[in-house]
């Protein structure tokens, strides 16, 4: 089992390169950041744009894989955003993955003047960028005519570090989301659906419901003769229970629960003092102590 750490990006960077570095220093497999133009409670609190937070975590660290956690179409192009992952992929000496997802109403699907789409026309247009991302990234010019982009010989230049491109995580609750991540992701990663207040065994219940899912669709492929790529990872992104874990130990029973329905990674979040992802900051190190015990699951 692999254990990442999402850091939201609302610190100055002398106090967020030491987080950063501590997490690779503690021997966490990857980092993230989250990627919105702001964010649900915190949304009139300092918060760092993404790609040049992303580029100081690279430059400021060695071997610590980074990553968008998770960036969507809601304000981004894929053309632009292609170029800033290659650019990323080199300053990383290919240590970047790419979290992608369809994005839903609030605050970055409304800062821009856009109309809030339905989850139907987010889903189609998610597909679309997903499609125009992978092959800008892959190709050296692309051309594109679609229902939402239109691209006109976009060049891709050196290309990137990783080939065709950085690995695609895919987040996805639904089945055509899931079908998405099998289709164009290296990794599908979960966040349950489960309402925010649910209980943790509401919480696990529908962590095993997702996962059960997915192993429904894997099967399918697999007996079609289409199976997913060797190595193709399961994400399940823990956040949400931060509040909930006391100690070490807890997540320590949380990741092994993970590991039981079939997960790859799991992704906890450096405590904050209060609101959204409350916690003991110390918990960072106390979990990193009991890596080697996790990596064995």
């Amino acid at each position: 089992m692999r254990v990442g750490i999402t850091l939201l990006p609302e610190l100055p960077w002398a106090v967020d390169r030491e987080r950063w570095r501590a997490v690779e220093a503690y021997g966490y497999d990857h980092a993230w950041t989250f990627d919105h133009l702001a964010w649900r409670s915190l949304a009139d609190s300092p918060w760092f744009a993404t790609v040049p937070t992303l580029t100081a975590a690279a430059l400021s660290t060695t071997t610590l894989r980074i990553g968008t956690w998770v960036a969507t179409p809601n304000f981004r192009h894929p053309v632009p955003f292609a170029k800033e992952l290659m650019t990323l992929d080199h300053l990383s000496d290919g240590r970047l993955n790419v979290g992608l997802g369809a994005g839903t109403d609030g605050f970055d699907a409304t800062m821009l003047g856009e109309q809030v789409l339905s989850p139907g026309r987010r889903h189609a247009r998610f597909v679309e960028f997903v499609e125009v991302l992978d092959r800008v990234l892959s190709e050296p010019r692309t051309s594109w005519s679609g229902d939402w982009y239109t691209v006109d010989a976009a060049r891709t230049v050196p290309g990137c570090v990783q080939r065709p491109h950085p690995p695609f995580v895919l987040a996805a609750n639904g089945p055509k989301g899931m079908r998405l991540a099998l289709d164009r992701g290296a990794a599908w990663v979960t966040t349950t659906g489960a309402a925010p207040d649910a209980g943790a065994e509401d919480w696990w219940a529908a962590a095993a419901d997702k996962a059960g899912r997915f192993a429904e669709l894997v099967e399918e492929r697999s007996a079609a003769g289409s199976p997913p790529p060797g190595g193709f990872a399961r994400y399940l992104n823990l956040e949400a229970r931060t509040a909930g874990f006391g100690s070490a130990e807890e997540v320590v029973d949380a990741v092994g629960r993970a590991a039981e329905l079939g997960f790859t990674d799991v992704v906890l979040a450096w405590p904050r003092p209060d609101g959204p992802m409350a916690g003991d900051p110390a918990l960072v190190e106390a979990v990193a102590a009991r890596l080697p015990e996790l990596h064995a699951l």
